[in-house]
């Protein structure tokens, strides 16, 4: 009777004590559902840390392999050297696939990675009596971006305010605003300063009325054109020029593996119309963020990107264009126990000195493993194994 007249979020108030309600809560919906929760209740975290931060209602968590590529040549700018890519996933040969093509851009000389742009962006809705007012809004907030940059860092210690990006839809604008976020992915941060900047603007210029905080051209875990051009997070391009000796091992020809890049990618992409012209981005990074605490909601937007070959005399030349990368060692889940050592397993956890080349340094590393990933796919399909390795490695037995 006690546990149907109390509410489920009520039992940390109650026992004073996370991982006591937890087990209460499981008690509870064994009770309730004749389902044994023994194994979802065994966890090393304390749940005291992660209650009213990462979750609610918790009653215990969810165990997913983790399995390690590389190591991976890196020359970056941040990331320099050899990496050991940690990988969370239950798909089979994912975690072979990533290793192998690690293994092949290592011999050949290694990845090199630059980061092209660095910024979180939220935007707010605004709606105003006409389009006459709405140019004239975007004028103001144009001649009072010093205030409203004041008004925004105001709210966070690492935040810094870059420009603002106004769309005008009839009467409705929407402000783009883009901050650099130090070693946080930053979508809290960039929120809460946003907002504070909506309030300035409804006190200074109350002819413009806020109708959404988020008007959905930030753009936040949804597939779009805007982040694919003008970019969220972090852009980022890695490349590899692969020699041909090296795919000859393997019974192809850099000319073989760009036809298939071409004719798949590009072309079956393009009939697809995908905002992704490329093999498999969103497996390696589903997996790394995952293993690594990031928003994995944020695999949609992350994963979008192409993928380039040309075939030279030396070898093949690949890359991977990743425009909207949405990467942090702080906040959110990096902080759990096993999210934390597979960013020290990177040399990545934490804030960075100075701060942000952390968070710099593990984009570099995500991308150039994307680069591994897409790499062995591409030379699997066009050694037509990609059915057998999932055969081989990704099917349970007798099925």
């Amino acid at each position: 009777m006690f546990l149907m007249e109390v509410k489920l979020h009520e039992f940390e108030k109650i026992y004073g004590d996370a991982n006591k309600a937890a087990e209460a809560r499981r008690q509870f919906l064994e009770r309730v559902t004749g389902v044994k929760l023994e194994n979802i209740g065994k966890t090393t975290i304390d749940l005291n840390t992660v209650v009213g931060k990462n979750i609610e209602n918790v009653i215990g968590a969810v165990q997913i392999p983790v399995g390690v590529a590389g190591p991976l040549l890196i020359k970056g700018d941040y990331a320099n050297g050899y990496f050991y890519i940690p990988l969370a996933t239950t798909e089979g040969a994912l975690v072979a696939s990533v290793n192998r093509g690690a293994k092949i851009i290592t011999e050949s000389g290694g990845t090199r990675v630059k980061v092209l742009k660095d910024g979180m962006t939220r935007a707010p809705l605004f709606k105003l009596q006409s389009v006459i007012e709405a140019i004239k809004f975007v004028e103001w907030v144009y001649q009072h971006f010093d205030e409203l940059k004041k008004v925004a860092e105001s709210t966070t210690k690492h935040g810094k305010l870059k420009e603002v990006q106004p769309f005008i839809v009839g009467n409705y604008v929407w402000l783009r605003f883009v901050f650099s976020t130090g070693d946080a992915m930053g979508m809290n941060m960039v929120t809460i300063a946003t907002d504070a900047i909506a309030k300035y603007i409804s006190e200074k210029f109350p002819e413009a009325k806020l109708v959404a905080l988020s008007g959905n051209m930030c753009v936040d875990k949804k597939a779009n054109a805007v982040n694919f051009i003008l970019g969220r997070g972090k852009t980022v391009i890695a490349e590899a020029l692969i020699k041909r000796d090296v795919l000859e091992k393997f019974g192809v020809s850099p000319e073989d593996v760009h036809n298939v890049n071409v004719e798949k990618n590009l072309i079956g992409s393009a009939l697809a119309h995908s905002y992704g012209f490329n093999a498999h981005f969103a497996n390696i990074i589903a997996a790394i963020f995952i293993a690594t605490g990031q928003d994995v909601a944020q695999v949609v937007e992350s994963s979008m990107g192409i993928t380039t070959t040309e075939p030279r005399e030396e070898g093949l030349y690949i890359s991977v264009f990743l425009p909207s990368l949405e990467v942090g060692t702080v906040g959110g889940g990096t902080g759990l126990p096993t999210q934390r050592e597979a960013l020290e397993l990177l040399g990545v956890a934490g804030p960075g000195n100075p701060p942000g080349t952390n968070a710099l340094k593990f984009a570099e590393i995500v991308a150039s493993a994307v680069l591994a990933g897409e790499l062995n796919l591409l030379l699997a399909l066009t050694r037509n194994e990609l059915a057998s390795a999932h055969q081989r490695l990704g099917r349970a037995k007798g099925t």
